[in-house]
């Protein structure tokens, strides 16, 4: 199998006229995005936190976490984003998924919608729920 590879807007959230549509590889096993840090200050996203990573090698490092808005085909969502470095490819990861109601078909090597499990979401689902006793151990 190959990589995939999209074209995803980023946007800043505060401020949607300031963005930029780049192409990330999916990496369902990533938890973050990651998108080049001079491109994410050019749209005015700021760092906001850090976080430490780890390389498949041990070797650990860090790297800082800001937010923004993504695009795909018309659905939109918020997510948090890592600064990438030289070096760093932009990838997308699984929180930005998430953010965007969408998973990734591996074996078909595209992204699809995600069904989103709710409990009692409706009246109809709650009335399931409420004939049915809970036993804890």
């Amino acid at each position: 199998m190959g990589l995939t590879q999209l074209t995803v807007r980023i946007a800043n959230p505060t401020d949607a006229t300031q963005y930029r549509d780049i192409e990330f590889i999916v990496d369902s096993g990533a938890v973050y995005t990651v998108a080049p840090k001079k491109m994410l200050k050019e749209i005015g996203i700021k760092p906001r936190s850090k976080r430490t990573f780890i390389l498949a090698n041990g070797e650990k490092f860090e790297r800082r976490l800001g937010t923004a808005e993504f695009e795909y085909k018309g659905t939109r969502g918020g997510a948090s984003v890592v600064f990438g470095e030289e070096g760093d490819f932009p990838l997308l990861g699984v929180t930005t998924l998430e953010a965007l109601g969408l998973i990734f078909d591996a074996l078909h090597q595209e992204l699809k919608p995600a069904l989103m499990i709710m409990a009692a979401a409706s009246d109809r689902a709650k009335s399931r729920t409420d004939n049915h006793e809970i036993h804890s151990s």
